[in-house]
């Protein structure tokens, strides 16, 4: 990767620019679109279905941006091999810098929108303290994770071109079990049926995440030992499928995209 910098910046450059290419805003698109969808789902329920949770679009926008991050990384992800397929068949490189300069423009937007909402959060909740040097560490953590899903996700596309279409559809019901727009001890049935909560919170990859970073902006304490652990487990275990599933796919790779 290190050898190759020079392509991993212009692959990343150009997929920064392509999607919105020409438009007024240009790459600002990035953010304005995540802000749209997050202040719809603040309206939805934090007005029209409100919650009894204090300042709940703040809590509401940490879920929706780790959330965010992971879905529209792995479906950008997912055809990026595809979509360089000239490249792939004609050039010999580290193919993983496709699907990662697809991911890290994914981080840049997830990136912009945390910093716009930490000192917003910070103001209206007025909790802040010395676990906030830990957001970085999450952050960097859940990149390892969807970086590492997003490895798999694209060479499995390369080859079986159904994969995309079924993240697509997995990825949707995932978001509304996630704890994104609720707190799991929420959960009705959670009291007699204590599994539910463990099922949600721990089952659930993405959960641990989102409850981590809403620790530390939402509430100002820290992760707690058991989700810090946990998304050093899920993204080294991420990273390591993504590994080996491109050393296993990309002896074949030019000829199947």
């Amino acid at each position: 990767m290190l050898r190759y910098r020079f392509l991993f910046e212009q692959m990343f450059r150009r997929e920064l620019r392509r999607k919105y290419a020409g438009s007024a805003l240009g790459v600002l698109w990035y953010v304005v679109n995540p802000l749209v969808l997050m202040g719809a789902y603040t309206l939805m329920f934090g007005l029209l279905f409100p919650q009894n949770i204090p300042d709940y679009s703040i809590f509401l926008m940490i879920g929706l941006i780790v959330w965010t991050f992971f879905q529209q990384s792995l479906m950008a992800a997912a055809p990026s091999l595809l979509d360089q397929s000239s490249l792939v068949r004609k050039a010999r490189f580290p193919r993983e810098t496709i699907p990662g300069a697809v991911v890290t423009v994914q981080l840049v937007t997830f990136a912009a929108v945390l910093l716009l909402l930490l000192p917003v959060a910070i103001a209206v909740r007025g909790k802040v303290g010395a676990s906030l040097l830990l957001l970085p560490v999450l952050v960097a953590l859940l990149f390892g994770f969807v970086l590492g899903c997003s490895l798999v996700v694209s060479i499995l596309h390369a080859y079986f071109r159904d994969v995309a279409p079924v993240v697509a559809a997995a990825l949707l019901p995932w978001f509304f079990i996630s704890p994104i727009f609720f707190e799991p001890s929420q959960v009705p049935f959670v009291e007699r049926h204590g599994w539910v909560g463990t099922m949600i919170e721990w089952v659930n990859p993405v959960a641990p995440f989102i409850e981590g970073m809403r620790r530390v902006v939402y509430d100002g304490a820290g992760p707690g030992w058991g989700r810090l652990g946990y998304a050093v487990a899920a993204a080294v275990l991420a990273l390591g499928a993504g590994w080996f599933a491109f050393r296993r796919g990309d002896g074949e790779l030019a000829v199947v995209v």
